[in-house]
């Protein structure tokens, strides 16, 4: 049985992380198309998968949200490096590439966007893209987000350094 919904788009529901979306995050994180994005190159067994369950998504004080369409899960999203003293997050997202093209990670990451400044209280939340991913760019500035700056080889993918783009949105943008 899914997890409760969390938090709904316009065409999501973002719902809790549970023990049954281990196989789900396996797969997905594995997945060439996502981990050459995600920045996430090291390969995950079941094991490793459940370990980053128990660990990260049931203790860590981030927030990590299945983003479903209906109750099928799609990908996944959350707020990392949370710092409420200081209002600040990082939202880190990906989405199966079957469901790519959906608009899934706009609705997801403008969702939880807002539900960082309206409930969390946060400032400012930032999010980083390799340079090559112009659809992960789009996503984050149709969710309102504005190009901060690079970093410049800051990312080994392909047996090249590229570099990470910098995006970032305030709580007073409008």
């Amino acid at each position: 049985m899914p997890g409760p919904a969390f938090l709904e788009g316009e065409t999501v529901t973002l719902r809790t992380v549970e023990e049954e979306d281990v196989e789900f995050l396996r797969d997905g994180v594995n997945d060439p198309d996502v981990w050459r994005t995600t920045l996430m190159a090291e390969p995950q067994n079941t094991e490793q998968e459940r370990e980053f369950f128990e660990e990260i998504v049931c203790e860590d004080g981030s927030v990590d949200l299945i983003v479903a369409d209906d109750e099928d899960p799609v990908g996944m999203i959350g707020l990392n490096g949370l710092d409420e003293g200081n209002g600040v997050a990082e939202l880190g997202y990906w989405i199966a590439p079957e469901h790519w093209g959906n608009g899934y990670a706009t609705d997801a990451a403008r969702t939880v966007t807002e539900y960082a400044f309206a409930q969390r209280r946060l400032h400012r939340v930032a999010a980083r893209v390799v340079d090559f991913n112009e659809a992960s760019a789009r996503v984050l500035e149709k969710a309102g987000f504005e190009r901060e700056g690079v970093h410049r080889g800051a990312a080994f993918v392909d047996g090249e350094h590229r570099d990470v783009v910098w995006y970032g949105r305030l709580a007073t943008d409008e």
